[in-house]
């Protein structure tokens, strides 16, 4: 056991918190304490849409549990305050990996971020003068008995017993009035279950597992967004958003990965797309080769990754080595959050594209988490990860609570529970009855090696385009009377793309295998767009209407965008070479998207091919495409994505 004596700060502190503002002499402190928290109730649990709750197609549950807040009808109200005489400082308990584990580093920051709270209460007064105190206890790894997870750690034969034994410390021998922590879901458990025995309040801010508050203990509260909402989250992104549907899963072999991903399985089967396959690797492990061949061998669109920053870096790297194209997306673990991202430090452009969830927008520039990184970097020297942020909320909520109720545990626990709302440093929060954040999630996504983020929710759309697919309903279109079957090529320097060696080359190809039509040949229209954007269209639509071309090809995001709007007015199927999903988000039945990168001569090929079967005729040839049969090595669904 180590303790940490947060002493008074010498320095004026901006504070945080308007519970401090009412710190007055004399003291106000549990002056007026809230009182029994009004009864609310969430329904369906955690908000969830319909199209993930569980049975939600078949019937109505007779009961279900979860939904309203969780009463407790002991007897600790009635336990008097102390004499604040006899009080010298207020003791919180803090239960993390400091050391001998695997996440000691995590869990120095959860420290950290609690630290930092406790500094700003006390240089603001403390409670009544008095200072508040941490007393740490460490949370040893219980996966320790594993070779791979425990290299250089050191082994206690009674690792099971001993997060239980530091709750017991600190609750009896530290009496502490209140506890943080821990990381790891198993000692979460154990420690709330003293909680209960103990009737004493413990706040979360860095463990997910969903089932701790399905407990029905009345003393827990999180400020962290748990795997329900992750994996739902995600779920709703990938399959309704993205619209894939083969996903394998590769997760870490402990209680995080293995509970983290339950959640995200459950919502791929009620969406309609069934997890194809799941690997797993032992803690500790640097090679997944393994694991990735069988997962490239399975034929999925994506992969979805539920472990930390190191294992997540490694396993982008060697998806890149092997040749791997699938999508990845990741648990909030997976990213730092801090500017710089570890991820993408260690991941190098194998991070490009990747997507994860996070439980806040860590680039925002409202004063109040400028200023709380301003001053953790100044104490800390480091940019705060969510492991610090979310605890130094954690905390403050607690300090808060402690002040409002004054120091008698179920006040304190009262003042907990009737939290629906609080604005932290971390953003917004909103609680539901069972005390624990569901504030809608963020998507990080690595882009030009940075890291975006956006707000994304586990919400369907109020209307999906292209939902059940999109069709051409307008007039049959005629046969395209010319020369030469044309393809107009749009983009930068497009005249110099239809002269390379490469494009020639299959030109050649298709012209001289007998695959021209009639013994028509194909031929290219070059469109620059570099030129000023008026007449780069201009010459867009001499292509179209006067040049009679069967189809255009689309070389980058901008001309992509022109040519969908052309083709809408003009009836004209288009190749878009683009990363921008939104082009085949706009319900229009002739635009087809080959990821950015993809070379024109993929594009030539399918155009050609379709060409070939269909004829001149670009109604055929864009039903050709839409039908869902490769065509030159390409298979379309009918909102224009690849299959």
């Amino acid at each position: 056991m180590r303790r940490v004596v947060v002493c008074f700060v010498a320095v004026a502190v901006v504070l945080v918190s308007t519970a401090w503002g009412q710190v007055t002499s004399p003291c106000a402190c549990g002056s007026t304490p809230p009182g029994r928290p009004a009864p609310r109730s969430l329904k369906p649990y955690t908000g969830a849409p319909e199209d993930l709750r569980p049975f939600s197609k078949f019937t109505t549950p007779y009961f279900e549990f979860y939904q309203d807040l969780i009463e407790y009808n002991g007897a600790a109200r009635d336990i008097p305050d102390p004499d604040l005489k006899d009080v010298n400082e207020v003791r919180i308990g803090v239960l993390a990996p400091l050391y001998d584990h695997p996440d000691q580093v995590l869990g120095n920051r959860m420290l950290n971020g609690a630290n930092l709270a406790i500094e700003e209460a006390n240089a603001a007064g403390g409670y009544c003068g008095k200072p508040f105190r941490l007393v740490t206890h460490n949370d040893y790894n219980n996966w320790q008995n594993s070779s791979a997870a425990a290299a250089g750690v050191a082994k206690d034969s009674a690792i099971w017993g001993a997060a239980s034994n530091e709750a017991v410390r600190m609750i009896y021998d530290d009496k502490v009035w209140a506890m943080l922590g821990s990381i790891s879901s198993e000692s979460t458990h154990i420690a709330l279950r003293l909680m209960l025995k103990a009737e004493t309040p413990l706040v979360n801010s860095a463990s997910t597992d969903p089932t701790i508050p399905e407990t029905i203990i009345p003393w827990y509260f999180t400020d962290l967004q748990d795997d329900r909402v992750q994996g739902y989250t995600l779920a709703r992104h990938i399959y309704t958003e993205l619209g894939l549907k083969r996903i394998a899963i590769l997760r870490v072999n402990d209680r995080y990965g293995r509970f983290g991903v339950l959640k995200f399985r459950d919502a791929s089967r009620r969406l309609g797309h069934p997890v194809v396959i799941e690997q797993k690797f032992i803690p500790g492990d640097t090679d997944f080769r393994r694991q990735l061949q069988v997962i490239e061998d399975s034929r999925v669109d994506a992969v979805v990754l539920w472990t930390d920053i190191g294992p997540a870096a490694t396993i982008l790297r060697q998806m890149r080595e092997l040749g791997m194209k699938q999508r990845v997306f990741g648990s909030h673990r997976t990213i730092s959050g801090t500017s710089g991202d570890e991820l993408v430090k260690l991941a190098g452009p194998a991070a490009e594209g990747f997507e994860a969830v996070f439980p806040y927008d860590p680039t925002r520039t409202d004063p109040r988490w400028l200023d709380f990184n301003a001053r953790y970097e100044a104490r800390f020297h480091e940019k705060p990860d969510h492991f610090a942020a979310l605890a130094y909320d954690a905390m403050q909520i607690l300090l808060e609570a402690i002040c409002r109720a004054g120091l008698n545990k179920a006040r304190i626990r009262d003042a907990l529970t009737g939290i629906e709302n609080h604005k932290g440093v971390t953003g917004d929060m909103i609680f539901d009855p069972n005390c624990k954040n569901i504030a809608p999630l963020f998507l990080a996504h690595v882009h030009n090696g940075s890291i975006e983020y956006r707000r994304i929710t586990m919400e369907k759309p109020y209307a999906r385009v292209g939902e059940d697919g999109v069709q051409y309903a307008g007039p049959a279109l005629a046969d395209e009377e010319t020369g030469d079957q044309q393809i107009g090529v749009f983009g930068p320097r497009a005249d110099e793309v239809v002269r390379s060696a490469a494009v020639m080359r299959i030109l050649r190809a298709i012209n001289g295998e007998g695959h021209a039509v009639a013994c028509r040949r194909i031929s290219l229209i070059a469109i620059p767009s570099q030129l000023s954007w008026g007449k780069a269209s201009n010459e867009l639509v001499k292509a179209v209407y006067q040049d009679h071309a069967l189809a255009l090809i689309a070389l980058d995001r901008p001309s992509s965008h022109l040519a969908e709007q052309i083709a809408v007015k003009s009836f004209i199927p288009v190749v878009a070479i683009s990363s921008d999903r939104a082009l085949t988000t706009t319900n229009i039945p002739w635009i087809f998207r080959l990821p950015e990168g993809t070379p024109i001569e993929q594009a030539l090929g399918s155009l050609a091919e379709a060409i070939r079967r269909a004829g001149p005729n670009r109604e055929k040839i864009r039903n050709l495409l839409a039908s869902g049969t490769p065509v030159g090595g390409a298979t379309f669904e009918s909102t224009g994505e690849l299959r």
